[in-house]
């Protein structure tokens, strides 16, 4: 009777698993990257997701599982991940794994499953996490190219931080493979501060992800369950009185059915309910499920023995059971798992205080003595939570230290944080705790902040800084306290505060000695001044620590100063020397293999060739920087800065889709703040280029330009004030735009570089001439003001001189400019402006020939207020152009897609065949029907028939 509570039959859900079977299909299409399948616990996530995967096993997909557990919040990082992956060297050895990364590549796996040999000795942070991401995004790209794989994780409302962003980044970037992650989660767990909520509404967002809420049965449905469980078809009486106390939930019908007398009695509460099966079992055996209970969802036959002190022999009596009863289960490697986590959660809240201190004792201790009782890597973190689950100050203290080291090795420093304040927390009841852990309380709050730094939780990390510098005399202890004034300084950056230079000074007045600390403290000053536009200052400081890193042999620091030097050439329009500094800086992280050092320069390269004119030779080094960000692990970091720089190249060169498609490309890496920045500034140019006023003010209020907040950086200031004067100028606004560029003028240091001080001023012209009739005065002061400051510009390369002509009014020759260098956009502003004058002075014949070059350049980009302002000139001259032909009128891209609308395909299956997402593709069919003029799929595809678009 013990063994018959589940149903053999399977309940229900053929809508469900409809989903899941269409979730596989559509991500062997590469349109679809995983399911959030959230359900009340106890509602029967597991068994669907359990039916699913046999379901897709059998039709030859691989399916690895992973499960967070109740101890990932207490330090234990990439849990689900692990599992998968110690499944997956199970089934193929680790010199298979490993034969699917890039060569040494597995190392980095290594800090999750010792198997994989002795972990990369990298004190990069910035790219070491990234990296771990990449190769598992590798990992699970090559096992799809043979056959579709599942990657199934449950439980991810108990899931750490790390693993949470591991998630969300394989379900951005897994869109090309055939690859479907199925998550599950309890949603009746999430509570208004959940950390997985925001995850869930980011994923929500994300195209190829799909939400499955998984409702409760319906009374016909546990009719159902209820006649599998008996073997019998129920009285419907007693069915109406189970679906009515179970509420539709599989569990409690299970629950409430395992009555060995047959009498469905009801207790009053849940847990009496989940606890009903447990009291009936002998009372040895509810004696060992406590102790299992303490030692969590799962716990190993060999620990399991050790705690209870019982034989082999003894502990499987006890436990048989238990597993006859369905209350425990066997799971491989000689583990035991409760049914489900309510069965266990119950139990466990049925020990007493003094028991569960016991017990979590024992556990300890039985680590303590043998690590090998518990999974490779887990050791340290389960030690943490027993020993403070005991109430052992001491050993609490020492085994959290010790977690938190092999937390942060692992690269989850949102993990270890914790474990960092339960030992700064412990301190004070612990007699020389610095002897315990070979550190003083000092030591723990410099490695609390750097963890805070690099899993950017920056309120905390400055409360860590400020304790330690409380701490700390800079009389004695100068090198340390320099350090945390940097680490100050990075947490204002990361806040957008001023006043970091200042004290990044500070730091540097503390340490005067030629030193190690001195050259890195120059470093981040040095490049924080370039940003400033404080070149000389800058440069000063970044020669002053080359020559003590080159003293001191350190060829890292010399690579990062060089680049603050570049920085500081490019600021004041040196861009050739710029891009000879950045190669040196190259071939130095060539030469002691430093990812980031070379993908550093590569990106900054890729600025230095477009103001230098040459975006041809930009985009193909972006494609070869890509490539090798990818190889580095470091697609997310450098990479999406590099995405962001060719998606610049391509603004420039007017092929505004496809940079376009790049942002896209890039965001969904989820780029740090700055990074962001960049990139929805090119965003935000073509949406003013377009007329897309809803999309340009949403990126002007995210960077804060609507509300004047201020900014630090000189191209922060730069590109924003462009954006704000264009917005303005786009509302009809020129005396507002006119008042924005007198402020920036007043800006003591305007930037040489093309793209940032010299294209600023052509707008500035403009702006003057469209505000000269409302405020003659100010727009006089404004244009001398503009001229002064150019004078004082250094001239960086052909595009920078084609800014300089459209400034002084030579239009002609700057549409001349812009053509050889192959930028239709301000070419044909050039051109329009220079048929504006023509027009003026009585050349109708001349004006109309400008604007016959300018309106197809303009139509072809979709920059509406261009193309309007172009007709109107020409009507106003007499001689409108011509309409465009329809080819001409559609981009390659747009051929692209109309060819397979035409065809009948949907948005995702466009998506997939062209590897961009579905919501550019929706994006692109829209601007099809609207320079078609038509309002339908149907009808597009019939004008494309009619004319010929599609035969060439």
């Amino acid at each position: 009777m013990l063994g018959r509570m589940v149903s053999p039959v399977f309940v229900g859900r053929e809508a469900e698993l409809a989903h899941l079977a269409d979730a596989i299909e559509a991500a062997r299409h590469g349109t679809a990257t995983a399911v959030l399948l959230g359900g009340e616990a106890g509602v029967g996530k597991t068994r669907l997701v359990q039916r699913f995967a046999e379901k897709a096993a059998k039709d030859g997909a691989h399916v690895l599982f992973g499960a967070c557990v109740e101890l990932s919040t207490d330090g234990l990082a990439y849990a689900p991940f692990t599992a998968a992956l110690r499944q997956l060297v199970r089934e193929q050895g680790t010199r298979k794994v490993a034969a699917l990364l890039p060569e040494g590549a597995e190392r980095d796996l290594a800090r999750l499953l010792p198997e994989f040999g002795e972990p990369t000795v990298d004190g990069d942070t910035d790219t070491g996490r990234a990296r771990l991401f990449e190769q598992f995004l590798t990992l699970l790209e090559r096992l799809a190219e043979s056959r579709p794989t599942i990657l199934v994780i449950e439980d991810i409302h108990w899931a750490d931080r790390s693993s949470r962003d591991l998630i969300a980044f394989l379900s951005r970037n897994l869109a090309a493979a055939q690859v479907l992650i199925v998550l599950t989660y309890r949603s009746d767990d999430l509570h208004r501060q959940h950390p997985l909520r925001p995850v869930l509404a980011e994923l929500s967002r994300v195209s190829g992800v799909l939400r499955l809420d998984l409702p409760r049965l319906s009374q016909d449905e546990v009719a159902e369950q209820m006649t599998g469980i008996l073997g019998r078809v129920p009285e419907y009486a007693k069915v109406e009185k189970v679906y009515e106390r179970s509420e539709g939930i599989p569990l409690f019908v299970e629950a409430l059915l395992d009555d060995p007398d047959g009498d469905c009695a009801f207790p009053d509460s849940m847990q009496d309910l989940i606890l009903s099966a447990v009291e009936r079992l002998p009372e040895e055996t509810q004696r060992v499920l406590r102790m299992a209970a303490a030692g969590g969802t799962r716990i190993g036959h060999s620990l399991l023995a050790a705690v209870s002190g019982l034989t082999d022999i003894e502990l499987e009596s006890a436990l048989r059971p238990a597993i006859a009863g369905n209350v425990l289960q066997i799971a491989d490697n000689r583990a035991y798992v409760f049914r489900h986590a309510l069965i266990r959660e119950a139990v466990h809240e049925e020990l007493l205080p003094g028991e569960h201190q016991r017990l979590h004792a024992r556990y300890a201790e039985e680590i303590s003595r043998n690590r090998q009782l518990v999974p490779p890597g887990r050791a340290a973190v389960e030690l943490a939570h027993h020993w403070y689950g005991a109430r052992n100050d001491e050993w609490a203290l020492i085994s959290a230290w010790e977690a938190a080291r092999k937390s942060m090795k692992a690269w989850a420093y949102a993990e270890a944080i914790p474990l960092l304040e339960r030992v700064l927390m412990l301190w004070d009841k612990v007699p020389d705790a610095a002897t315990r852990i070979n550190a003083d309380h000092t030591y723990v709050l410099e490695k609390a902040a750097m963890a805070a730094a690099n899993s950017a939780e920056v309120e905390r990390g400055v409360k860590f800084v400020r304790a330690a510098l409380a701490e700390l005399d800079e009389a004695t202890q100068p090198d340390r306290v320099a350090m945390l004034m940097i680490k100050w300084g990075g947490f204002k950056i990361s806040k957008a505060k001023l006043g970091v230079v200042e004290d990044f000074h500070k730091a540097l007045e503390l340490v005067p000695d030629l030193s190690l600390t001195r050259a890195e403290v120059l470093t981040k000053l040095s490049q924080h001044l370039m940003l400033q536009g404080e070149v000389d200052e800058g440069r000063a400081r970044a020669e002053e620590g080359l020559r003590i890193a080159r003293d001191l042999g350190d060829e890292y620091l010399e690579g990062d100063l060089l680049m603050n030097l570049a920085l500081g050439q490019a600021i004041v329009g040196g861009s050739a020397d710029q891009y000879e500094t950045n190669v040196n800086a190259q071939r130095i992280g060539e030469r002691i293999g430093s990812p980031r050092l070379i993908l550093r320069a590569i990106a900054n390269n890729i600025d230095a060739l477009n103001d230098l004119g040459r975006s041809d030779e930009a985009l193909e080094l972006s494609y070869e920087g890509e490539r090798l960000a990818k190889k580095y692990g470091a697609i997310r970091t450098n990479g999406a800065f590099i995405l962001n720089n060719r998606a610049e190249a391509l603004e420039l060169l007017g092929r505004w889709d496809e940079a376009l498609e790049t942002t896209e490309q890039a965001l969904r890496f989820g780029p740090s703040l700055r990074t962001r920045h960049h990139i929805i500034r090119v965003q935000a140019d073509i949406a003013l280029s377009r007329g897309d006023l809803c999309t340009l003010e949403g990126t002007l209020s995210e960077l804060g330009v609507l509300k004047e907040r201020p900014e630090d950086f000189v191209q922060d200031i730069t590109q924003s004030t462009r954006l704000h004067m264009g917005w303005h100028l786009l509302k009809g606004e020129p005396d507002a735009a006119l008042a924005v560029a007198h402020r920036v003028l007043s800006r003591p240091t305007q930037s040489s570089k093309s793209a940032l001080g010299w294209r600023l001023l052509a707008l500035i012209s403009h702006v003057c001439d469209q505000a000269e009739s409302v405020d003659p005065a100010l727009a006089g002061h404004v244009r001398a003001h503009a001229t002064e400051v150019a004078a004082a510009l250094r001239l960086s390369g052909p595009p920078a001189e084609a800014y300089r002509l459209t400034f002084s009014g030579d239009f002609d020759a700057a549409a001349t400019a812009w053509e050889r260098l192959r930028r239709p956009h301000p070419q044909a502003k050039a051109l329009l402006h220079a048929a504006t004058i023509a027009a003026q002075t009585g050349d109708r014949e001349g004006a109309a020939a400008r604007l016959k070059v300018a309106q197809p350049l303009a139509v072809a980009l979709r920059a509406s207020p261009l193309v309007e302002e172009i007709e109107m000139l020409a009507r106003r001259v007499g001689a409108a152009p011509a309409p465009a032909s329809s080819t001409e009128l559609l981009t390659p891209r747009e051929l692209e897609v109309l060819r397979l609308v035409t065809q009948g395909r949907t948005n995702r299956d466009i998506a997939a065949e062209l590897f961009i997402s579905a919501k550019t593709v929706s994006v692109h069919v829209s601007n099809i029907l609207a320079k078609l003029g038509v309002s339908s799929r149907g009808e597009a595809a019939a004008a494309a028939h009619r004319l010929s678009l599609l035969s060439l």
